[in-house]
């Protein structure tokens, strides 16, 4: 993942509330008893989750936009790469954070 020529390493927190947004956006659609929390340890896919499989791509697509939006980088966030992982990037918030971190860490060439 590039990040373009002004943008700058983004840190945790930027990355944090751009996940947050994504959140807010999903919980808009949702009744006020089913609200997704805004957490590190927030479930995001498997048994202990609240999302659904289709509020999960909704919010994988607000976060690459919100990452376009803020950094000027293209991710592409739900690829093989992610599902070949032997622990899913999309589990909790947490380990969305990490990948994106990790994603956007990596060396251009």
């Amino acid at each position: 993942m590039k990040l373009t020529e002004t943008a700058s390493m983004p840190d945790t927190q930027e990355i944090q509330s751009i996940i947050f947004a994504a959140i807010d956006e999903l919980n808009v659609q949702r009744e006020a008893d089913r609200q997704v929390e805004k957490s590190l340890d927030t479930k995001l896919f498997g048994k202990d989750s609240d999302v659904d499989s289709l509020d999960l791509v909704n919010l994988i697509v607000s976060v690459e936009a919100g990452l376009a939006e803020r950094f000027g980088a293209a991710v592409t966030l739900a690829d093989e790469r992610a599902f070949s992982r032997k622990s899913s990037p999309f589990k909790s918030v947490h380990s969305l954070l990490a990948y994106i971190e990790e994603l956007l860490g990596e060396d251009p060439t």
